[in-house]
């Protein structure tokens, strides 16, 4: 098995097994959502289709961001501590993201296409691995010519370490993400729009038992749990 690297401005090219990873905060929020019940994530890239999608589907919850900040008219932020907090058995949600759900929307040659972070890690491993593609490629959704996205890469390796037996340490990762440019943000209270909590939940590597797939359903792209 062979692993490639991609980023937001790449990620339109590669084939195979994607694993389309956000760190802080997209993935870690949609894992949160599936532990509190959610059934499945339509994964968009405007907020106008986020409302179109809505319009058409009247019982969904939107749940997302712009540049990290809330977005008006939607229901929840792309927070993982507020999802937490949610009881959202059998909802359906619409996630639009700044990076994240682009990652997946621009995937568009993927035949397996994963939406991934920390949080569900060894079971993403897992997974691919019975899959047994020749390649797989991770698509760093935070990584930017000018720098950044470190979080994301350390997901990746960890990703990447187990498929080949050696997963790096907990404590290696974590301090990894500690010292991203992108967990600077995060020193707020819970009332600020970047909670430290987010972070704090973000760094709870393998806490589910699920994996998180993308499904192609006629015009839309669905994020699904499994294990």
């Amino acid at each position: 098995m062979k692993i490639r690297r991609a980023t937001l401005e790449t990620c339109h090219e590669v084939d195979g097994a994607v694993v389309v990873v956000d760190v802080l905060r997209a993935y870690t929020t949609a894992a949160f959502a599936f532990d509190r019940g959610a059934d499945e994530i339509f994964l968009v890239s405007t907020v106008e289709e986020a409302f179109e999608l809505r319009n058409q589907n009247p019982d969904c919850l939107l749940m997302g961001e712009v540049e990290g900040l809330p977005i008006k008219g939607f229901d929840l932020p792309n927070s993982p501590i507020a999802v937490a907090r949610m009881d959202l058995t059998s909802r359906r949600l619409i996630q639009r993201t700044t990076a994240g759900t682009q990652g997946v929307v621009m995937a568009t040659k993927a035949d397996h296409l994963f939406a991934a972070s920390l949080c569900v890690g060894a079971c993403t491993a897992k997974c691919i691995e019975a899959l047994s593609p020749e390649v797989v490629t991770f698509v760093e959704t935070g990584v930017r010519k000018k720098g950044g996205g470190d979080e994301d890469v350390a997901c990746s390796d960890y990703i990447a370490g187990y498929l080949f037996g050696r997963p790096p340490k907990y404590a290696h990762i974590r301090n990894r993400v500690l010292n991203s440019r992108a967990a600077r943000k995060f020193t707020g209270t819970e009332n600020s729009d970047f909670p430290q909590a987010d972070l704090a939940h973000a760094l709870m590597i393998d806490r589910f038992d699920f994996a998180m797939k993308v499904e192609r359903r006629d015009d839309s792209l669905v994020l699904k749990s499994f294990n």
